[in-house]
């Protein structure tokens, strides 16, 4: 790990421990992803939860509340989800990247399993908001588009939110990948040994018959008598 952080001091200069305890998070919820995923979603959350000077850089952040213009069009915006009176202010963005409307907490609380409409500030909890970041980027949950529809960093930032800042962000997503390219290789692990096919059952034996049971009971007492006879004949 010194290798990896010290690639990101190189790049971004002294680390804050929030900056450093976030990105240990998103490591870990992002370890079965393709390297330039893993980069990606680092530098969006980077970005997302800005300014990096601030002691909640790479923490969940809550939106600020005005009420701006913008943000007085929240209530009533069914595509949201939001029909209850107050639903606006009440799932404001929150995470690491920010979900809006009752909807999407409605959503969020089906892939963490944790209610959230009903506590909307789950969402600022580190790990779920890490589920959220990394599950809405890869199945492409904000936009409708993932990722993997994409070859290049600037053309991902249309996985959160059209080309804002997409020169800026793909650059930090280079500084990422560089970093995550220092960590140590992880270990293979061997395939396990195939397990081999069951030996076929062999079937039962049938019954005897009838028939089959005299014939050997026959041959058994054809068995004492010649014995019988032999012995009687040797002493003869």
């Amino acid at each position: 790990m010194k290798a990896f952080f010290d690639s990101l001091r190189d790049s971004f200069g002294p680390l804050k421990q929030n900056q450093v305890a976030g990105i240990e998070l998103l490591l870990q919820a992002t370890d079965k992803l393709p390297i330039r995923h893993r980069a990606y979603i680092l530098a969006t959350a980077w970005h997302e939860t800005g300014p990096a000077s601030s002691n909640l850089h790479m923490t969940p952040r809550r939106e600020i509340w005005g009420p701006t213009a913008a943000q007085t069009r929240y209530e009533g915006r069914t595509d949201l989800g939001n029909t209850q009176a107050g639903d606006g202010k009440r799932y404001m963005g929150r995470g690491y990247v920010q979900i809006t409307g009752r909807a999407n907490y409605h959503r969020a609380s089906n892939i963490v399993g944790k209610d959230l409409v009903a506590n909307p500030d789950l969402a600022l909890d580190a790990e779920i908001a890490a589920r959220i970041i990394v599950h809405g980027m890869t199945v492409g949950w904000f936009t409708g588009r993932k990722m993997g529809d994409f070859d290049s960093y600037v053309n991902m930032r249309r996985v959160v939110n059209g080309t804002d800042k997409a020169d800026l962000i793909a650059s930090y997503a280079e500084d990422f990948e560089m970093a995550l390219k220092a960590l140590p290789a992880k270990p293979v692990e061997p395939a396990p040994a195939p397990i081999p096919p069951p030996a076929p059952e062999t079937p039962p034996a049938a019954p005897e018959t009838p028939a089959q049971s005299l014939a050997k009971w026959i041959m058994a007492a054809v068995g004492v008598a010649l014995a019988a006879l032999m012995g009687w004949m040797m002493k003869g």
